[in-house]
């Protein structure tokens, strides 16, 4: 057998992986604490984020990061969107709705921005891309020993607050990942029977 035709023997099972992500679960902002990931750290987790399936390497993303103050100054845009969308609730509702970038010390919002690609690699394919993106984030920040959840929310699909976070034409906003640590363990829950919806093409 030649260098080239040869077959690589297959890897010794990295059992601490395999575990991590076998139980893998993610962790309520609703139980998270400070203090977050430092700038070096989370430039470390951002970079492990981008390195998903990105056909054509286009990066059709991007990311906002939020801590410090300017989560509680973010949060009077969703405050005010919230209010402009709903006059009638009562102000303490626009008290609590301003308060939601509190949770955790440290929110990146995933942007997917996809890029018009003279090739034609398809917007769906880049979205789903982002998509990626926010779950490299959250095993990123979860490997590293942090507490993290992946949300969108009412506000991720309001336009007063992608406009306040600068979305241009055909962006939209992935998700927010909330980051911080571990409060309280999460509990395991219900899980799909993989044989239910698994099939075999026979042709």
């Amino acid at each position: 057998m030649t260098g080239k035709d040869q077959v690589l023997p297959l890897p010794t099972k990295n059992k601490a992986v395999a575990d991590f992500l076998s139980a893998r679960r993610s962790n309520l902002v609703k139980l998270m604490d400070g203090p977050g990931p430092d700038a070096g750290q989370l430039a470390e987790m951002l970079e492990t984020a981008a390195r998903v399936p990105d056909h054509r390497k286009l990066a059709p993303w991007r990311f906002v990061t939020f801590e410090g103050q300017a989560r509680a100054d973010f949060g009077h845009h969703i405050a005010s969107a919230f209010m402009k969308a709903n006059p009638e609730m009562p102000q303490d509702r626009a008290l609590f709705e301003g308060q939601r970038f509190m949770r955790a010390p440290n929110v990146v919002a995933v942007i997917s921005s996809p890029v018009k690609c003279v090739r034609g690699t398809p917007e769906w394919e880049q979205v789903l891309s982002a998509g990626a993106v926010c779950y490299n984030l959250l095993l990123a920040a979860q490997s590293r020993g942090f507490a993290a959840q992946w949300l969108t929310e009412w506000y991720a699909y309001d336009k007063r607050v992608q406009a306040a976070l600068g979305l241009k034409g055909g962006e939209n906003i992935a998700g927010f990942i909330y980051i911080g640590r571990v409060k309280e363990r999460p509990t395991e829950r219900a899980r799909p029977n993989i044989s239910l919806i698994k099939s075999t093409w026979t042709g």
